[in-house]
């Protein structure tokens, strides 16, 4: 093992948790169980370390090799540092024929075309996501496999998740993905968390969403066991408006676990009685941020139980509906409502 090897495995020995260790490397397949059986989990991490590095010497293991072991944790712990989300536009008539073996060999072929060092590995999860693993190097450098890229990506479908990406290698990914997918652009989804689940759920509306009624009912007791007579007062009425609507917003059920809610607010300073911020050309920024272990569940319960006012204004029913937690907020014209836009188009 190179240098390069055995501080991957010391970093990631010291990442995964001693519970999980074991079971990663039953995973992984690269050692014996006689030499799995070698190490003690009961030991401290230093010494699980030390143990790992002399039988990944024995069996003679490479950084590509530690650096499949790496994949299999982040696999199974998808929910760790933060995720962007990006979307493929105007794809191309075959688009939806792709094969992960057209794909895999495509993207490392472009990918390799626009950046010398690149070290890439591509693996096919059992929920049908292709989890890529990139490892970049400089033009004089080898890849630098403790700073590595991990993109999430599912076959026809137009949605890519990315964590760890520098701005510098942003252009070179984004050019070989879209390149590879065989769609004509990509841009930012303007969505993005520490928890991955919950991005790809609420964008490919994997939970229980509810769609608005022209004629709609009362909300049916949750507790069977209380007389339907309790809803026929008013207060009871509006406590099953404001169930309905907060479930026409955000959904009923679970809900993606997303932890914030960003928006940019540019404004105009209106006051008849103060002309010098009144005629300023620049308007006022502030951004306004919600944050909470779960901001739809917040926001629902604010919604159901009177804390919001209801119907839900769009700027907050637009995290469901158009699947994002970044907005950009204009109100520049003086007699203009606030128009909600996007980053980008």
């Amino acid at each position: 093992m190179d240098d390069s090897a055995k501080r991957l495995l010391q970093r990631l020995v010291r990442r995964i948790p001693t519970q999980m260790l074991r079971d990663t490397l039953d995973k992984w397949e690269r050692l014996t169980a006689k030499q799995r059986e070698f190490v003690d989990f009961t030991q401290s991490k230093w010494t699980i370390t030390q143990e790992l590095l002399a039988v990944c010497e024995e069996r003679e293991l490479s950084v590509k090799h530690i650096a499949e072991l790496e994949m299999i944790y982040v696999i199974g712990n998808p929910n760790q540092g933060m995720w962007h989300t990006f979307q493929l536009v105007d794809a191309e008539d075959d688009a939806h024929s792709l094969e992960l073996v057209q794909f895999k060999e495509q993207f490392k072929s472009h990918l390799s075309e626009l950046k010398r060092n690149v070290a890439v590995k591509i693996k096919k999860h059992t929920d049908e996501a292709v989890w890529i693993r990139i490892a970049w190097g400089d033009t004089f450098s080898r890849p630098n496999h403790l700073k590595a890229t991990y993109v999430v990506h599912y076959l026809q479908t137009p949605f890519v998740f990315v964590s760890g990406l520098l701005s510098k290698h942003k252009p070179l990914l984004l050019q070989a993905l879209t390149l590879s997918t065989r769609h004509q652009g990509i841009k930012d989804a303007n969505l993005s968390g520490q928890k991955l689940t919950a991005i790809r759920d609420l964008l490919m509306r994997q939970y229980q969403h509810v769609f608005p009624t022209k004629y709609p009912s009362p909300l049916a007791e949750r507790n069977q066991s209380v007389s339907n007579l309790h809803i026929e007062n008013e207060q009871a009425e509006a406590s099953a408006n404001r169930h309905r609507m907060a479930g026409e917003a955000f959904g009923n059920g679970m809900l993606p676990a997303l932890q914030s809610a960003v928006y940019k607010l540019e404004t105009k300073f209106r006051d008849l009685t103060n002309e010098t911020m009144t005629e300023r050309d620049k308007p006022l920024r502030c951004v306004v941020k919600f944050s909470s272990p779960n901001i739809l569940e917040s926001l629902r319960h604010c919604a159901s139980t009177g804390i919001a006012s209801t119907p839900v204004t769009p700027l907050l029913s637009s995290i469901t509906l158009k699947g994002r937690n970044y907005f950009v907020i204009t109100d520049n014209a003086p007699s203009a409502s606030s128009q909600m836009c996007q980053t980008q188009d």
